[in-house]
This record gives C-alpha cells, sequence and structure tokens, in this order.
C-alpha cells in the first residue's frame, strides 16, 4: 500500500476522527475521508447501520416493473484458460490456493444509485468517480475483512459456497474436502497475516454457516473467526496494521506473493477497486469489509466483477459455475427478470 495512503490513515486514527478508506486491491489507489466531510453526491455508505443514507429518499429512484438483469456469460474457453494457468501452477508446486475472477457484461435497466438504494447487504458502499478511473462503483459486500473492538483485532475469511435450495446443502458443503480444505488454507493464512501485527492469534471460531439472499435464491457460505491482541497503541499505527493484511488473503491465496504473480499472469483484466477494502474508524473500533459482489460502471457498459478459490482438486467447469452463481443482485426474486 502506497506510504501516503498509510500516512493519512494513520493521521485520522490518531486524532480519533471517525473516517472512512476505500482501498484499492493493489494498493496504489484510495479514498480516505473524514465522515463529516462526505459529499453523498460522490460517495454514500452503509455499513451495518452505520450510514449516511438518513437523507436518501429511494423513492426519487422507484424500482421498475421487472427488472432486466441479463448477464453476458463469458465464454468457458476463456475462463478455461486463466483456470488452466492457475492450475499447471499448482500442480508444480507453486500454490496452494488462488483466487481466480473475471470481468462479466451486465445489462441492466438499474443505475448504480437504483442498486445501491435498493439492494441488500451487510456492507454497501457507492462511490460515482470518473468511469474511466474505475472509480464508479457499487458494493454489496457480505464478507467482513478486519474489525477492532476492545484491543482485538478480528479477520473473517469467507470460503465455500453452495446453493441453499440443494438437498441437506449445509451438509454437503461442510462434507466438501474441497471447500474445507480451501478454508483450512485460507484461515491458517489469516493467522499467520494477523501474527504480523498481534500477539495470542487464535481461532474463536471455525466454518460457521451464512446465508445471503439474492435475486438468483438463497446460497450458503462458510466463514471463520480469528483474532489476535493489539499493542496499546495500535491507533497510531492503524494504516500499518490494514497494509500488513493486504490484498486481503480470502481473495489472494497461498502463499501469498506468489499466488498474487500467478493471479496478475491469468487475469486477463484489471481488477481496479473489486477485491480490495473499505472500513469505517471511529472511537477506537474498526468495521471493514472485502470488497466483493462488485458492480461497476465503466465507458463500456455495466460489469460485475466476480470470482472464487481455485485448488488443485478445483474442477474448471464446478468453479466457473460457481463464479456466476456469484452475479446477483440483493434484491426480491419476484422484481428480477433474466435471471
Amino acid at each position: 500500500m502506497k506510504q501516503e495512503i498509510i500516512n493519512s490513515i494513520n493521521i485520522l486514527a490518531k486524532e480519533n476522527e471517525p473516517f472512512l478508506f476505500v482501498i484499492s486491491y493493489d494498493g496504489d489507489d484510495a479514498y480516505v475521508s473524514r465522515l463529516t466531510d462526505i459529499d453523498p453526491q460522490f460517495c454514500m455508505y452503509d455499513f451495518e447501520g452505520i450510514s449516511n443514507i438518513a437523507g436518501c429518499d429511494t423513492n426519487n429512484s422507484p424500482l421498475p416493473s421487472t427488472i432486466r438483469w441479463e448477464v453476458d456469460t463469458p465464454a468457458y474457453e476463456d475462463y478455461a484458460h486463466s483456470f488452466n494457468i492457475v492450475k499447471s501452477n499448482m500442480l508444480a508446486g507453486n500454490s496452494y490456493l488462488a483466487n481466480l475472477t473475471c470481468r462479466v457484461p451486465i445489462r441492466c435497466n438499474l443505475s448504480i444509485y437504483d442498486i445501491f438504494a435498493h439492494s441488500k447487504g451487510k456492507y454497501k458502499l457507492l462511490l460515482r468517480g470518473e468511469k474511466k478511473q474505475g472509480k464508479r462503483f457499487v458494493c454489496f459486500s457480505p464478507e467482513s475483512f478486519l474489525r477492532i473492538r476492545n484491543g482485538r483485532i478480528y479477520s473473517y475469511p469467507m470460503k465455500g459456497t453452495i446453493d441453499a435450495s440443494l438437498p441437506n446443502a449445509g451438509q454437503e458443503l461442510i462434507n466438501d474436502k474441497k471447500e474445507a480444505a480451501e478454508h483450512a488454507t485460507i484461515v491458517d493464512l489469516i493467522r499467520n497475516d494477523l501474527s504480523r501485527v498481534a500477539t495470542d492469534v487464535r481461532v474463536d471460531k471455525y466454518r460457521y454457516i451464512d446465508t445471503l439472499y439474492t435475486n438468483k435464491g438463497d446460497i450458503l457460505q462458510t466463514s471463520s473467526e480469528i483474532s489476535g491482541l493489539l499493542p496499546d497503541n495500535y491507533s497510531e499505527h492503524l494504516g500499518e496494521i490494514i497494509a500488513a493484511q493486504l490484498p486481503a488473503g480470502s481473495i489472494t491465496g497461498a502463499p501469498k506473493k506468489k499466488t498474487i504473480e500467478i493471479i496478475n499472469e491469468a487475469e486477463v483484466y484489471d481488477r481496479g477497486f473489486y477485491t480490495g477494502v473499505m472500513g469505517i474508524f471511529s472511537n477506537g473500533e474498526l468495521n471493514s469489509a472485502v470488497m466483493i459482489r462488485f458492480v461497476e460502471e465503466d465507458k463500456q457498459g455495466i460489469v460485475f466483477k466476480a470470482g472464487g478459490g481455485i485448488t488443485a482438486k478445483s474442477d474448471c467447469r464446478k468453479e466457473f459455475e460457481e463464479v456466476l452463481q456469484k452475479i446477483y443482485l440483493p434484491i426480491a426474486v419476484d422484481k428480477v427478470a433474466g435471471t
């Protein structure tokens, strides 16, 4: 992460000034601002009820009677080419887990503001910057990144997905050996990352199931909770603490440094802010999220960026279908056509 971004975060945290940060995947770009200085015309946020949308009148943005949501499914051969780059590196022992993502065009009759105003999400962010700079997007992420409370730092990696409508879906997910191996790898990686900034690092909860509600129906995902004890003066070094965890382990892989190189070779687009992190620091506490479930507006139209974890046991077709499953709107199913 660029030093100027680290410095901005350190200054605001030391002043105990409530602020928002939005950091790109590569850590080279960021939006950092005091909450009191944020213009809702440029940035809107809702992090588990902490938001600046009190004056947001969704009646000014009514939903159409039918929402158009059509996915231009990527060519399977293109995905398979990227997948094979990752898989061959795994067979060579260069990586154990890699998060492979792609850019998927969408035809939709909603603006990114409409999506923000009407979608449900644990963490929601709308940034209305320049299209050409990749700063015009909405994110409705279910995945917590880092939390800090009472002097402890917590991380919540999310790995493992299944269609909730399948028979015994929860048990199938828990028993899936590939998903279990993927989750174990990422938990170990996060433990190591937290150990760089904290002591007494431990796994508090392992592979619990969350339900996500989508326009395609419900899906189940598994998460874990890992925590560590921070030094008393952690707020003076919050920028370094965040930087030490980036890019997030759940959207890169293990070993992290080499896997990032493999991802850069396999993916044929710029992630930009997708899979970066966003968060709010206030009163000594941090609540942040990984920017997944990400819709971006650029010069070519609306795109959804999505991906999933790959291991040596992964099946290409199954992983391709999992990516498509994650391309959804968190809006009532009966309102959405083309799903």
